[in-house]
């Protein structure tokens, strides 16, 4: 018994080591606000694979259109290359005219201005794009 106590002390020993020793996400930046860094707390799961958010708000966002966010976020969380959908194609427009470090989707809500329909990524963008278009027109792509 003492033996075999021993032989799962040392097995334990060098799983740990060899577990540590793997290579860690090179993810730096939020997937979704693009200009931002990760909270190491704030991550989902996607395909098996840990993608490191910026904030519970970009974690709630995610949750609108995972398989699309995948796709267009595996600059940032290169991870997402072996899981994301080699079927979905992304948007022209890719960010908010209003806050053009923050991610659109297909399903995020939005209007059409000179025959051109454009996506935006809340409420409170959509009111602010409307109140002053000139300002925020520079931003679509």
């Amino acid at each position: 018994m003492k033996h075999l106590l021993s032989a799962v002390t040392i097995y334990t020993f060098f799983v740990a080591v060899v577990v540590s020793a793997q290579p860690a996400s090179k993810q730096t930046l939020c997937p979704l606000m693009i200009d931002t860094e990760i909270d190491k707390e704030e991550y989902i799961i996607y395909g098996g694979v840990k993608v490191f958010m910026c904030c519970g708000t970009c974690k709630k966002i995610w949750k609108q259109n995972p398989d699309y966010f995948a796709v267009v976020g595996a600059a940032q969380a290169p991870l997402l290359t072996g899981v994301a959908s080699k079927k979905i194609k992304p948007m022209k427009q890719l960010f908010c005219p209003v806050y053009t470090d923050v991610r659109v989707h297909p399903k995020s809500m939005s209007m059409v201005y000179k025959g051109q329909k454009i996506y935006l990524s809340k409420k409170r963008a959509m009111d602010r794009f409307k109140s002053n278009p000139k300002k925020y027109e520079k931003n679509l792509q």
